[in-house]
This record gives C-alpha cells, structure tokens and sequence, in this order.
C-alpha cells in the first residue's frame, strides 16, 4: 500500500473507527471476510467494504423511504416495518431488478415498471387528496403489467 493510499484510508473516519475496533489484515486475501493469521482472527478490508455498502443503504434507507411511506399512510406499525424490510432488501431487490433490466430475454419489463411508478405517484396524490384506492385494485395494476411485459416479451423471443 503507498503513502497516498494510506493517507486517504486514514482520513476516513468510518474505516478508522473500525481499524480501533476491530483486528484488520493489512494483506489483501481474495473474497474473504476473515482470515486466521498465527491462531488469530482478522477481518480483511473486503469486510470493511460490505461495512461501508451497508452503512450507505441504512442512510438511503432511513432518508427516502419514511418520506414515501408517511405519503401513504399514518399507521406508525407500517411505517416502522417497512423501514426495516427496505434497510434488509432494497440493495438485493435493486441489483434483481438492474440485472432483469439487463437480460435482453424481458424487453418489456421497463415499460411495465414506468407504469407502476407512474401509478405509486398518482396513488400518492389520491391519499393526499383523500381518495382511497383499493388494494386489490393497487395489486392487479402492480400485477398485470409485470405479468403482461414478461408475456409479451417471452411471446417477441420466439418469433425472433
């Protein structure tokens, strides 16, 4: 590790905060958390990145989505589990979706999913105006255009 590399890792304060707590390998070993040196356990530095990614989900996290959730209801239980269910899954439930975006066998699925954004936005403005929209009706408008997009993108593959 160079000096300048050094310096940066020092005058970060999350990475240091860690070194403190915890026994850090200097070494780089592959895609281990940790390793067993001389009968002693150390964390490697790939551990400290996870550390770093979960700590930028719990921000995200804890910034955007009470905001969405409060839009749409007052109900304090729902508020707070969902909160943590979004802190659990939002990182794997992005990379699911960027890597169904990216397979070229689902051609459709972008256009279903600006239809649901667009009907999550005028559901929000329908609570604020008072209106309730039913949530077998939130289901099937979630649903069918999912269900639709893959349908019709199954259906293209074969003709191609």
């Amino acid at each position: 590790m160079g000096k300048e590399e050094r310096k940066e890792e020092q005058s970060n304060s999350f990475i240091s905060f860690f070194k403190k707590l915890l026994p850090i390998s200097e070494k780089d070993h592959g895609d281990k958390f940790t390793v067993k040196i001389k009968g002693k356990r150390y964390f490697t530095s790939l551990f400290i990145v996870l550390l770093i990614i979960e700590k930028v989900d719990l921000i995200f996290a804890l910034d955007s989505i009470p905001a969405a959730i409060l839009a749409i209801t007052d109900d304090i239980f729902i508020v707070l589990t969902s909160n943590i269910f979004a802190i659990l899954g939002l990182r794997s439930m992005y990379f699911f979706l960027s890597g169904i975006l990216e397979l070229e066998s689902f051609i459709y699925i972008k256009h279903a999913l600006s239809i649901i954004l667009c009907f999550i936005g005028s559901k929000m403005i329908a609570s604020v105006q008072g209106y309730h929209v039913p949530i077998l009706l939130s289901l099937s408008v979630i649903l069918i255009p999912i269900l639709t997009s893959i349908l019709f993108s199954i259906l293209k593959q074969k003709k191609l």
